[in-house]
């Protein structure tokens, strides 16, 4: 399973009322760090299914949701459980910080 494009319109639904753990990376095209994430974010959307979706929200785009969620620096990536934000990271990190955060928020391999 791929990455899941969010918008404003459709992230209660894809996000909050999720049957599952979502990742939500907040980015836009111009943001370098968020370029150098999106391959890991990709690589875990594949190696996570099931346990967790990996979505994508463009700030461009949909301006509303980063605002909602005071989303001041990309990437912004914000972990949700059962309709609620559960952890937050500013910034990109490697592969395996990613994992080992996802791990402490109770989802991983």
């Amino acid at each position: 399973m791929s990455t899941l494009k969010v918008t404003d319109e459709t992230f209660e639904h894809d996000v909050l009322k999720a049957g599952q753990p979502v990742l939500v990376d907040f980015w836009a095209e111009w943001c370098g760090p968020c370029k150098q994430i999106a391959p890991i974010l990709d690589q875990l959307a594949e190696e996570l299914s099931g346990r967790i979706t990996i979505a994508k929200l463009n700030i461009e785009d949909s301006p509303s949701t980063p605002g909602r969620y005071g989303v001041r620096g990309i990437p912004t990536m914000m972990l949700f459980r059962d309709g609620q934000m559960a952890s937050m990271k500013v910034g990109a990190m490697p592969k395996a910080k990613l994992l080992e955060w996802l791990a402490e928020a109770g989802v991983g391999a």
